[in-house]
């Protein structure tokens, strides 16, 4: 799904124009851009965390001169999905691979 989809989507279930779902959607995204700048962690019960990560300064190699390169360090994004989201995704099947699919093979030993 791409972020025009995702308008498109909002437009349609909340029955608002186009525009209007635009700026809904720009307005999350800018509100957690700005939160994650701002170091802040973002918790959407249900769906799952936002953070930022701190990385390491570290010395790479250009893959095609073979030179090192220093890499500062950095904040990146990180996302951490919630538990009912991770169930939510994991007990959804399409209607059209019920019929055809297979049962899936219990895995052994992982514990997870």
């Amino acid at each position: 799904m791409t972020k025009a989809d995702l308008i498109d989507e909002v437009s349609r279930l909340t029955e608002l124009t186009r525009k209007d779902s635009e700026v809904i959607v720009e307005t999350i995204f800018e509100s957690v851009v700005r939160s994650l700048r701002a170091g802040d962690k973002i918790e959407i019960r249900g769906f799952g965390s936002f953070r930022t990560r701190q990385r390491k300064p570290r010395v790479g190699r250009n893959p095609k001169t073979g030179d090192r390169v220093e890499v500062p360090a950095k904040k990146i994004p990180f996302f951490k999905p919630s538990k009912e989201l991770k169930d939510m995704v994991n007990s959804y099947v399409e209607p059209a691979m019920q019929s055809n699919a297979a049962p899936a093979p219990a895995s052994e030993g992982s514990g997870a």
